[in-house]
């Protein structure tokens, strides 16, 4: 029997979708073209009024929730079969207090958006690679990015978070009121409420010195090694991953590496930007360079520079995840072997440093537990043609075989998918017993289970 959602619709202000209305198709597709699930209903959210009617209807009505905040989930858990799909993503504002170094930002919000806003005052935190990447998702699960060897983690600058609750009330959380909710909220994903606001503390950035150097893959073993011994002499003002790809279409890499794997080291060196050149030197010696670029820019628009590439709405996806206690020349050689089979230039394999700031927070502060290891993997597989998901999804599976045996038990939720449940309690190793106790608490039934999902203890 099919539920009326009458009921709802006239509690909320936001737009109630469902099947047979024209709107429906575009409002159920996600981020990833691979996830097609049909929804009961999607709520368009106005306030935060209409998320605690949702909650209450969807518990009372016994339907699977979904949240949809920026869209960017590789696994699609903006959206479930024949439940209610919560949509924030038009919940986009943010507002900056530039004498108290605050930014309060709506659940809907990309990381483009945020750096939009704070660098107008001259201000940033860490946020994601990609700029159309949600600051809800990315820091509920952590928050990987260029800033966190100097800053940290992007839950390591939340300061508090208006939470609905998985039984429609509504808290308030930071380290003074429920501190518990608060710990877990900080890599705890989206398991113990839907965040309505989030608080973040911001810090002076304006320009940066960006740069990218190109590689032929086969010399990745060479420049990998040199890599990692280059990013530890550096300070934490230098923010930068290594990759492997598909040579872009750029001007500055010679149109015979264009579709050929490449290495690159990308990123940002944050001190004075006249000193930049000079800290990027190492790298030009490191192996020989097919292409490079060097440009002062804005920090924003590094964070968007790679969107036309990795951030299309739309292509098949499929990723994993790992951490690595170093970068070996093992691992290494793995990202070699298997950089011929790079599906196409929106796919990668990207080692990203996790050092520095990250690893001045006890492993046990938040809920993100590896801050003991020095860089995190992800092997994230996109392309158009659904033809070829059984060839890509595997040369995913097999590359993040072959890299594991040189990791970590664990990995980052937010580079995982879909079929990485069973790794739950290895990615958050000593703190999962905690994690399932909080969720027994805030989430007992465990309705909010639409996730990389954290059972409530027994």
């Amino acid at each position: 029997m099919s539920t009326s959602f009458d009921p709802l619709r006239d509690t909320v202000r936001g737009d109630l979708i469902q099947p047979g209305d024209d709107r429906y198709e575009s409002a159920r597709h996600v981020f990833n073209g691979m996830i097609d699930k049909r929804p009961a209903a999607v709520l368009r959210v106005s306030q935060v009024a209409d998320v605690i009617a949702a909650v209450r209807f969807a518990r009372e009505g016994g339907l699977d929730l979904a949240v949809r905040g920026g869209g960017h989930s590789a696994p699609g858990f903006g959206t479930v079969d024949g439940g209610l799909v919560l949509d924030l993503s038009a919940h986009r504002g943010v507002r900056v207090d530039p004498v108290s170094r605050r930014a309060w930002v709506e659940p809907g919000a990309t990381w483009a958006d945020y750096n939009h806003a704070t660098h107008a005052f001259g201000l940033a935190s860490t946020g994601g690679i990609i700029g159309s990447t949600g600051v809800a998702g990315l820091t509920l699960g952590g928050g990987i990015g260029y800033l966190a060897r100097k800053y940290g983690l992007a839950c390591d600058n939340l300061v508090s978070a208006d939470v609905v609750l998985a039984d429609g009330t509504f808290v308030h959380a930071n380290e003074e009121e429920h501190p518990d909710l608060f710990w877990a909220l900080r890599g705890g994903s989206g398991n113990y409420g839907i965040v309505t606001s989030f608080e973040f503390e911001v810090h002076p950035l304006d320009m940066v010195h960006v740069g990218l150097i190109f590689y032929d893959a086969a010399r990745g073993v060479e420049a990998g090694a040199a890599y990692r011994a280059w990013l530890a002499s550096e300070p934490e003002e230098m923010g930068a991953f290594l990759g492997f790809h598909q040579g872009p279409p750029v001007p500055f890499l010679p149109e015979e590496w264009h579709n050929r794997p490449v290495a690159v080291v990308a990123g940002m060196w944050t001190g004075s930007v006249d000193e930049g050149p000079a800290h990027w030197k190492p790298m030009l010696d490191a192996a020989p360079v097919l292409g490079s670029f060097f440009a002062p820019m804005p920090y924003p628009a590094l964070n968007t520079m790679f969107d036309g590439l990795n951030g299309v709405r739309g292509l098949q996806g499929y990723w994993k995840a790992d951490f690595l206690a170093s970068l070996t020349d093992d691992a290494l050689r793995v990202a070699v072997e298997y950089s011929p089979g790079i599906p196409t230039a929106h796919s990668a394999n990207h080692f990203y440093p996790i050092d520095g700031a990250v690893q001045r927070v006890a492993s046990d502060a938040t809920a993100f537990p590896y801050r003991g290891v020095r860089f995190a993997p992800v092997i994230a597989g996109q392309w158009p043609d659904e033809s070829e998901n059984a060839k890509n999804v595997q040369w995913v599976r097999d590359y993040w075989a072959a890299l594991h045996q040189y990791s970590e038990p664990g990995g980052y939720i937010n580079f995982q998918d879909r079929d990485d449940q069973a790794r739950i309690e290895d990615n958050y190793a000593a703190n999962f017993a905690r994690l399932a106790r909080i969720k027994a608490v805030y989430d007992p039934d465990n309705f909010l289970h639409v996730n990389q999902n954290i059972r409530p203890a027994t």
